[in-house]
């Protein structure tokens, strides 16, 4: 059924609307400033006495996310260098004894982003270990995702 009835007719409607806006006075609105974006960065090729060092660093215990900083690369582009290089990746995730502590961080209201920090591990890893143990979880306003 229409949700108008028999008489609906928007068209009218709309042609009413458009003559009542060309009546109105013009007004000189300033353009919406425009929204700033980064430009697309250059690939940053590595040279192989950094390449040499980034494995080196990984090696000694450094994570990709810091080896990304350090050499101004996405932790992705680090982790492709690792694998094509055919070096072991750690998982580096959360032992039970961590989980727990998470779980009972996250009950006290602290967030996601800070229990990771706090346990040195993305806030996603986080909110997988949550999920994994039944624990329910916020939104970032701190109400309960449905």
């Amino acid at each position: 059924m229409d949700p108008g009835g028999a008489y609906y007719n928007p068209k009218d409607q709309v042609r009413a609307l458009e003559q009542l806006r060309e009546k109105l006075p013009r007004i000189n609105a300033p353009e919406p400033p425009s929204t700033k974006r980064d430009r697309p960065r250059r690939v940053r090729q590595l040279t192989d006495e950094q390449i040499q060092q980034l494995i080196a660093a990984y090696r000694s215990g450094a994570t990709v996310y810091d080896l990304g900083e350090q050499f101004g690369i996405e932790r992705r582009t680090v982790s492709n260098i690792l694998h094509r290089r055919e070096v072991p990746m750690r998982r580096r995730g959360l032992s039970p004894e961590q989980v727990d502590d998470a779980i009972h961080l996250y009950n006290l209201g602290w967030s996601l982003a800070r229990v990771g920090r706090h346990l040195g591990v993305n806030h996603t890893t986080v909110l997988t270990r949550l999920r994994e143990r039944g624990v329910p979880t916020r939104d970032s306003q701190g109400r309960p995702r449905s």
